[in-house]
C-alpha cells in the first residue's frame, strides 16, 4: 500500500488498496498471539478486524474503506481505553507529572524505586497530563499529545502549500499511527512538531521553525536531530542569519520550559531523562527490543561504551552529511533526520521497535504534503542575501 497517495486515485489500483490492508490486518493479529500487554492485544484484535473490512469495501467503495480502517484501528480501541482508563504505562508517567506540576510544582518523584515510578520525559511532557487532573478521562494523556501531532502536521502543511489533507486520513489509520495514538501517545507530539519545524524550515520561516523545535527539546532530548536538520536547511536556503535566528528562539523558548526542573530537580532530572533510558539508572529501562544497541550493550560494560561509540559515530556521519549536501526541501530533510533517528534508536543502548515508527511516520507525512515531493518543480525565492530572486530546483 502506498500511504501517500490519494484517495482520489485508489479506484484506478484498488487491488494494491486491499493487498496493504490486508498486510496491515495480518501486522495486527501478531499482537493478540504474541504481545503480553493488554492494550496491544485489544488494539490488534480491533484493528485485524478493521483492516479486514476495509480490504473487503476497497473494490468498491475505497473512501469507506479508510473510514472503515480508522473505527477498527483507532475510534473503538481508543474509545475503550480511554473511558476504561487503560493503556500503556507511559499513559500513566506523563498524566503523574502533571499532577505533581499542579500540587506541588515538581515534575519527578524522588528515588523511584521501580520503572513505573520513573518519568524518561523533560519537563515539557508534563503539559499534556495537565487535562486529566482537570478533567478526568475526558483530558486523557493521549487525547492532547494526538491533537498536538494533528495540529504540527496540518501547520506544516499549510506552510509548504501541500495538498489538501486527503491522505491524513490513510496515514492516521496505518498501523505508524493508530497503534501508538490508541496505546501510548506519548511519541505522538515529538512527531508533530518535528513535522511542523521542517515544514517551516523549508519554507523560511526561522521564527516558527525555532519555536516549533523549542516545544520538541522540552519534550525529549531524541529531538536534538531535528535541530540539527533544521538548521542545515534554513542555512542552505536562506542563509546563516535565518539559521542563527532560528537557534536563538529555539534556546530562548526550550530553557524556560526546563530550567525550573533542572535547579529544582537536577539530581532527579539526569537521573531519570538520560541515566535512566540509557540503561545507567539502577533499574532497569523496560524498552529491551533485540535492536544492535541493546545487544552490545548486554555484553557488560565494554559492549555499552562500545554502542555510545558507535552512535556517536552515527550522528557525527550524519551531521558531515548535512554540512557536505545539506537538504534543501522537506521531503530530503524529512528523509535525513529519518536516517538519523533511525541510527539512534538501532544503537542506543536501550531502544523499541515502536521507537522506529516516528521516521516512518517523517517520510510518509512529507511525500504527502509536499507538491513537489514526486516530480521536479522549480521554486523562486530569496537568495540568502535577500539581494536578488534565486531559482531552486527540488
Amino acid at each position: 500500500m502506498t500511504p501517500y497517495a490519494s484517495p482520489s486515485r485508489l479506484p484506478a489500483r484498488p487491488s494494491r488498496w486491499a493487498a496493504g490492508w490486508l498486510l496491515a490486518a495480518v501486522w495486527a493479529l501478531s499482537f493478540p498471539l504474541f504481545s503480553p500487554l493488554g492494550p496491544h492485544r485489544l488494539w490488534g484484535c480491533c484493528a485485524a478486524a478493521g483492516y479486514l473490512g476495509a480490504a473487503a469495501v476497497t473494490p468498491w467503495r475505497p473512501r469507506v474503506a479508510t473510514a472503515v480502517a480508522l473505527v477498527g484501528a483507532v475510534a473503538v480501541p481508543l474509545i475503550w481505553l480511554v473511558l476504561n482508563g487503560r493503556g500503556q504505562s507511559e499513559v500513566i508517567v506523563i498524566e503523574r507529572s502533571g499532577r505533581l506540576l499542579l500540587e506541588t510544582g515538581r515534575l519527578y518523584l524522588d528515588r523511584p524505586a521501580g520503572a513505573e515510578e520513573y518519568t524518561p520525559y523533560l519537563p515539557g511532557m508534563a503539559l499534556f497530563g495537565i487535562p486529566h487532573t482537570v478533567l478526568g478521562r475526558l483530558g486523557d494523556a493521549r487525547l492532547w499529545c494526538a491533537g498536538a501531532l494533528f495540529g504540527g502536521m496540518w501547520v506544516g502543511r499549510r506552510l509548504v502549500g501541500g495538498r489538501p489533507g486527503g491522505a491524513l486520513p490513510v496515514l492516521v489509520a496505518s498501523p505508524v499511527v493508530a497503534l501508538p495514538l490508541v496505546v501510548s501517545g506519548v511519541d505522538l507530539p515529538l512527531a508533530g512538531l518535528c513535522c511542523l519545524a521542517l515544514a517551516a524550515a523549508s519554507a523560511g520561516r526561522p521564527v516558527v521553525t525555532g519555536a516549533a523545535l523549542a516545544g520538541a527539546c522540552a519534550l525529549k532530548w531524541t529531538a536534538l536531530p531535528a535541530v540539527a536538520v533544521a538548521l542545515a536547511v534554513l542555512a542552505c536556503c536562506r542563509g546563516r542569519r535565518a539559521a542563527v535566528r532560528c537557534a536563538v528562539v529555539a534556546v530562548a523558548g526550550t530553557i524556560p520550559l526546563i530550567l525550573p526542573s533542572a535547579v529544582s530537580q537536577p539530581g532527579e532530572l539526569w537521573r531519570q531523562v538520560f541515566a535512566f533510558p540509557t540503561g545507567r539508572a539502577p533499574v532497569a529501562t523496560p524498552a529491551s527490543s533485540p535492536l544492535p544497541g541493546h545487544l552490545l550493550a548486554e555484553l557488560g560494560t565494554w559492549g555499552w561504551y562500545l554502542t555510545v561509540g558507535l552512535l556517536a559515530l552515527a550522528g557525527l556521519g550524519v551531521a558531515l552529511s548535512l554540512l557536505v549536501r545539506p537538504p534543501r526541501a522537506l521531503v530530503a530533510a524529512a528523509d535525513r533526520l529519518a536516517l538519523g533517528l533511525t541510527l539512534a534508536f538501532a544503537l542506543a543502548p536501550a531502544s523499541r521497535f515502536g521507537y522506529l515508527a516516528l521516521p516512518v511516520l517523517l517520510v510518509v507525512w512529507a511525500r504527502s504534503v509536499d507538491p513537489g515531493a514526486r516530480r521536479g518543480r522549480v521554486v523562486v525565492g530569496a537568495r540568502p542575501d535577500r539581494r536578488s530572486p534565486a531559482v531552486t530546483v527540488r
